[in-house]
């Protein structure tokens, strides 16, 4: 908890003051001394109160004067709260090794789906984007709600050669830069100020991939670029081990795909395995998390299992009013408490 203004805890310094006040005006009250031909006769005249409870309403009238210059000092709490404008944007490897078959009916094939049923499980709150990498990064669909347009960014999904993964997690920050001012763009050059620790935007960037980044950026260079943005990456890795299986594409390459490079070479398939370690690495530093998924059934449960309903913001509330009602049913408590105590004949 924090304060806006401090410095009337210096009130503070008259709770102090008022004791000694009070002390001495009790010490001021000297006894009058009266003859009573019988001691038992002026127990009987005393009122039965425990000593104690004289001090009692001032006591309390002491805590809630601290209270109300708590609230004067206007105190302020950091929460969290549920987003109301959660995005996630889709990072999917479209390197020609997401062709292999030994997850039908292809890797990318079974990549499209579980996006297709994430974005179909969505409630119409969460704005989701489309970013494709192969050799380097393209921004298929910002980030929308609109879930046909949706559909139609991954179901158009095609190949290229090489892969880019720290250009597919760049482009995702760019795209999340675009809708939300609070976070610069990794191509702005503008230096970003870093979020406090554990603290994050509600935005999270998923990478999906079935292999090794062979081209532009080091993806964890750009893990960090994610983590001083507050952005958490949870990366995926897709794919069986030791894969010799054929290739599918579901369609014919001649002289080039939608990034407008030749795949050259022929048959065969990808020996290269994931690279757990890096995806690991780039979770870790974001504060995501890494899954391996070596079936379509796992992938499903990784996309199920995303925190899109666990995204917060940080917001800095208020709360002198808190301190204000505790003030006053202390200062209520205080003079019932007397009243009933100390009645007035």
């Amino acid at each position: 908890m924090e304060l806006l203004w401090p410095g009337f805890l210096y009130l503070l310094g008259l709770i102090p003051v008022l004791i000694v006040t009070y002390v001495w005006i009790l010490r001021r009250r000297k006894p009058f001394s009266v003859r009573y031909s019988s001691l038992s006769l002026v127990r009987a005249a005393l009122p039965q109160q425990s000593h104690w409870r004289r001090h009692i309403p001032f006591a309390l009238f002491l805590l809630a004067m601290s209270s109300l210059i708590m609230a004067v000092s206007r105190p302020v709490s950091i929460v969290e709260v549920p987003a109301s404008n959660a995005t996630v944007i889709l990072a999917i490897d479209v390197s020609r090794s997401m062709c292999s078959t030994d997850i039908l009916p292809s890797r990318l094939e079974a990549a499209k789906n579980a996006a297709l049923k994430f974005v179909e499980d969505q409630d119409g709150k969460t704005q989701i984007g489309v970013v494709a990498f192969a050799g380097f990064a393209v921004l298929v669909q910002p980030p929308t709600r609109d879930q046909d347009l949706l559909v139609t960014a991954i179901k158009n999904l095609t190949t290229a050669r090489r892969t880019a993964i720290g250009e597919g997690m760049l482009m995702s920050l760019d795209a999340i830069s675009e809708i939300d001012d609070s976070i610069t763009s990794p191509y702005s050059g503008i230096e970003a100020m870093p979020l406090p620790e554990g603290q994050y935007v509600p935005a999270i960037v998923v990478v999906l991939t079935d292999g090794v980044s062979t081209t532009g950026t080091n993806p964890l260079e750009a893990a960090q670029l994610s983590k001083e943005r507050g952005v958490r990456v949870y990366t995926i890795g897709f794919g069986t081990d030791h894969n010799t299986s054929a290739m599918n594409c579901g369609y014919q390459i001649q002289n080039g795909d939608q990034f407008g490079q030749s795949f050259g070479g022929g048959g065969g398939g990808f020996r290269r395995e994931i690279d757990e370690e890096t995806l690991k690495q780039v979770a870790d530093m974001t504060g995501g998390t890494y899954h391996l998924a070596a079936s379509s059934d796992e992938l499903q449960d990784v996309f199920q299992n995303l925190p899109t309903q666990l995204m917060t913001v940080t917001e800095t509330t208020e709360v002198s009013v808190m301190f204000v009602m505790i003030g006053a049913m202390l200062v209520a408590l205080a003079l019932t408490l007397s009243i009933l105590w100390h009645p007035i004949p």
